[in-house]
């Protein structure tokens, strides 16, 4: 695959700044999980603050191989407040899957997500040229399916006994997808949600 496709670039914003995962991010990362209650959520994969070591090497094991490509989240103040990833890459297609995002609270629901988002997506479409962009969540996850819904995402079907909780229970994964016909219009509507944030 092209070097697009492999290295993952950092990406800046006025409110968030993504950066390539590394190990060095682990402390930072466990700080911003730690009492947040994100890990008790069944039917999300939130590491623990115990399991994000492994977390992250299962991310870059994930890079290393060619099926994704890992950032860490910083918020305006160059705090590390999460991660984000690119996965199912199909360069011949071409097309990228959106997932494994998680906040420390503070952050959810400010420029931080939406500035986040209107970055990989601009990767995406502008960078990669990149036809479709997917999104995947347990059918059981509300809040992210409004929050996906309310980024411009369609929702494309539900995908029953799709894969397990972590917890073992089997999991409907609710699929949802931005194509390139319709980034225009979904990058004019988060740059018009961002500056709304102060």
């Amino acid at each position: 695959m092209a070097a697009g496709w492999t290295v993952v670039p950092t990406l800046t914003g006025r409110h968030a700044r993504l950066e390539p995962l590394q190990v060095d991010h682990v402390p930072a990362l466990q700080q911003a999980v730690e009492g947040s209650g994100l890990d008790r959520l069944w039917y999300t994969n939130v590491p623990s603050v115990e399991r994000v070591p492994a977390y992250v090497e299962a991310a870059l094991r994930s890079q290393t191989e060619g099926k994704a490509l890992p950032w860490v989240v910083r918020d305006a103040a160059a705090d590390v407040v999460g991660t984000t990833r690119f996965y199912a890459i199909e360069a011949d297609v071409p097309r990228v899957s959106i997932g494994y995002t998680w906040y420390a609270p503070r952050v959810q629901r400010t420029g931080v997500n939406t500035e986040a988002k209107l970055l990989l997506l601009g990767h995406a479409f502008e960078q990669l040229a990149c036809i479709s962009v997917s999104f995947e969540t347990s059918w059981f996850n509300h809040a992210s399916r409004t929050a996906l819904a309310r980024l411009g995402a369609k929702q494309d079907g539900v995908l029953r006994n799709h894969k397990r909780h972590g917890d073992g229970t089997p999991r409907d994964t609710v699929v949802f997808s931005i194509i390139d016909s319709e980034w225009a219009g979904v990058k004019r509507h988060l740059q018009f949600r961002l500056d709304s944030h102060p």
